[in-house]
């Protein structure tokens, strides 16, 4: 773990136009940084408990959440954390694995695909299953020969989704991705800018289902924007997180993966080496493990959404009423 200081010299001109940077603590934690975080990396660690750590992550709700709920969990271990946020996977992938990240929140199938693709190539054979266990175990490796560590996986876990608009299902007996296939097979989709080449976005959707995706909308993860193309008649279906509290709010329902096209995103941290060699790291990240339950990730995704409290407030009452923090 470098210090702060030199953590944006070192990123380069791309990652530095994708990433927010900041301060984790009060305050929205995409945020601009004011001042470099204090407090030791590498250097130091001899001499302090604790030195600073980046959480780096996805640029949507649940990650929000995640990032601020590893970051409040390594401050209250007493480490000086920043976080950073990115679009992309691609990017903050590379600057994890670079060092230039320290740990991720991340969902174990995509991610194991994810690295399966770096180190085999893009048509490696699938690795991942809809076994939580099984498919950190077979990442493990993979994460390795890229000098990554993953840790303990939680029981909460959010696949990728589908959502239509309910009156469009309502007046079509839709119910499954099976069914929307059969009454519309060519459709626009609202999704991210990498759904074309996602194994469990476009692709997955053609072959397993039948579509014919004509055109990807890149409008992002389960965002306001993508939700409003197919509110609009944009787009015919929106990619959004099965831990989505709001699409009933915005009269679109979520379609039933009938042909289990998605697999075993639990939630897990995944951390570099370097920064994995510190057990009170790992420890403190693990402990995050036994008490997340999918129900809580979108319940906390409602208050954020829905009733617009910050992800920083969210993350810490939970770990609060979980008794994760101050003990």
């Amino acid at each position: 773990m470098t210090t702060s200081i030199l953590r944006r010299a070192l990123l380069p001109a791309a990652v530095v136009a994708t990433f927010a940077l900041a301060a984790c603590g009060s305050g929205d934690p995409l945020a601009e940084s004011s001042e470099p975080a204090a407090g030791g990396g590498a250097s130091d660690a001899a001499d302090a408990p604790a030195g600073t750590v980046v959480v780096g992550g996805a640029n949507f709700t649940e990650m929000q959440i995640m990032t601020a709920m590893y970051a409040a969990l390594l401050e209250d271990a007493g480490y000086t954390v920043e976080t950073v946020a990115s679009d992309s996977r691609e990017i903050y992938g590379d600057a994890l694995i670079s060092g230039e990240i320290d740990v991720v929140p991340e969902y174990a199938a995509t991610m194991a695909e994810y690295l399966n693709r770096e180190v085999n190539g893009p048509e490696a054979e699938v690795v991942a299953t809809n076994d939580a266990q099984s498919t950190v175990e077979a990442m493990r490796p993979l994460a390795e020969e890229l000098g990554l560590v993953v840790l303990e996986p939680a029981a909460a876990s959010s696949q990728n989704g589908y959502a239509i608009l309910e009156s469009v299902a309502t007046e079509n007996d839709i119910t499954t991705l099976s069914d929307f296939a059969a009454f519309q097979p060519e459709i626009v989709l609202a999704a991210t800018e990498e759904c074309p080449t996602r194994p469990f976005c476009e692709p997955g959707l053609e072959e397993t289902y039948g579509f014919d995706v004509t055109e990807v909308l890149p409008l992002g993860f389960g965002s306001p924007q993508a939700k409003q193309a197919v509110i609009a008649g944009e787009a015919d279906m929106a990619l959004v997180g099965t831990t989505d509290a709001t699409l009933a709010d915005d009269g679109l329902v979520l379609l039933e993966d009938d042909q289990s096209l998605q697999l075993a995103d639990n939630l897990v941290p995944v951390a570099n080496a370097g920064a994995a060699e510190d057990q009170t790291l790992v420890e403190t990240l693990n402990s995050l493990a036994p008490v997340l339950e999918t129900e809580d990730l979108a319940e906390l995704n409602r208050r954020v959404d829905a009733d617009r409290e910050l992800p920083e407030d969210v993350a810490r009452s939970f770990l609060e009423e979980e008794g994760l923090l101050g003990g």
